[in-house]
């Protein structure tokens, strides 16, 4: 038997049977939303924000990015059911099994993000690629500057050095 989306249901489930009765209730442990797309280092930096936090990844999806929060839901039962089911939220009631990631195979990320270093590496290789020649390298982490190196600065039309106070 063939599911919605053309995988076919795997024997050991009834096909008369309740696709959540087999479920691990994937749906209520995380949940995925849409973000804007970023284009440029601000965007990207508070994308790799989001991954300083604990179980939080983002991912891009057929062109879309997302940011997954991988947090189960409070009303999930020890045996997977929901606790509220007659008042869960519209959210829930308008889930369908069409969707469901349990019984719907192995899940294709174009790309997925765990830590805010992979992150970090995406993005700077996406926005230098764009960069025109001469310019800088662009970095999502801001440099340290250089406070006890010489540094060259001019005063009254002459060049002259800082130098460190050594105490």
């Amino acid at each position: 038997m063939l599911r919605p989306n053309g995988i076919a249901v795997p024997p050991s489930i009834n096909p008369k049977s309740c696709l959540c009765d087999e479920c691990a209730a994937l749906c209520c442990r995380y949940f995925a939303l849409p973000i804007d797309n970023p284009t440029c280092v601000k965007d990207y930096d508070h994308i790799r924000w989001y991954l300083c936090h604990e179980n939080v990844v983002a991912f891009i999806e057929k062109k879309q990015w997302y940011v997954a929060m991988l947090s189960r839901c409070k009303y999930l039962q020890a045996d997977n059911r929901c606790g509220i089911y007659e008042t869960r939220p519209r959210v829930c009631r308008s889930y369908s099994t069409e969707n469901c990631d349990y019984h719907g195979g192995e899940y294709d990320f174009d790309v997925l993000f765990t830590s805010a270093e992979q992150l970090r590496e995406f993005a700077e290789k996406k926005l230098n690629a764009r960069r025109r020649a001469g310019k800088r390298r662009i970095s999502l982490v801001p440099q340290p500057r250089a406070t006890a190196r010489l540094r060259r600065r001019k005063y009254r039309g002459h060049q002259t050095l800082s130098l460190p106070v050594i105490r």
